[in-house]
């Protein structure tokens, strides 16, 4: 295929999944494993965690819906803390790897996050912060769910992006490590890759583009 723009999802591709982080939580409290993505499943278009992502409830109001939503799966739990495990740890070769495809193919960032001030932001070093704040200027735009009231699996937020860098999407490729994310982007004609760990889709991101990305 032709190539013309590659798309990245941030948490879970750039930096490590938080679903390990979910896991030790859960594990913690005695819940279920994979209880806190269960929550995630119902409703999952108007429930706490999609308001949040498009920015239409603060912290504490996601805290008080998400702990109910938990309760009427039959577990208890912090939703300040839930948040608070999405601050992943960068994947270097993930960031080496961005660097060398911008070189050739425009490149962007769809991103399901909350507002400013609220979610990862708020738990992560400085340190981490700062390289964070490095990473999002490789971009040529990020398109953040909370900033435009839409998310992710929305088809209209890749458009979006298509349209922010003039690009089709069938000159795309799209990175996210969640299939149901995944599903819309294949179905406008982008190639896409599930990001089951960095190797893994380095090796396909090569096979596609016909570059040493490491």
């Amino acid at each position: 295929m032709k190539v013309d723009a590659v798309l990245w999802d941030f948490g879970g591709v750039i930096l490590s999944s938080p679903f390990e982080a979910f896991n030790r939580y859960e594990a913690e409290l005695g819940l279920p494993r994979d209880f806190i993505r269960r929550i995630n499943a119902v409703n999952p278009d108007h429930n706490a965690w999609a308001q949040m992502e498009r920015g239409e409830i603060d912290m504490e109001r996601f805290a008080e819906l998400f702990e109910a939503e938990a309760r009427a799966l039959g577990g208890e739990l912090s939703g300040h803390t839930v948040i608070g495990l999405l601050s992943g740890q960068v994947r270097p070769e993930m960031v080496e790897a961005l660097k060398r495809v911008r070189q050739h193919h425009r490149v962007a960032c769809i991103t399901n996050n909350m507002p400013a001030g609220h979610g990862p932001s708020m738990t992560r070093s400085p340190e981490t912060a700062r390289q964070v704040a490095e990473i999002m200027q490789l971009f040529e735009h990020v398109v953040e769910s909370s900033k435009l009231n839409l998310r992710k699996p929305d088809p209209r937020i890749y458009r979006h992006a298509c349209e922010l860098l003039g690009v089709v999407p069938e000159a795309c490729v799209y990175l996210d490590d969640l299939g149901i994310n995944l599903k819309p982007a294949r179905a406008m004609g982008m190639a896409t890759i599930k990001v089951e760990s960095a190797a893994q889709a380095l090796d396909e991101l090569e096979a596609l583009l016909g570059l040493p990305l490491r």
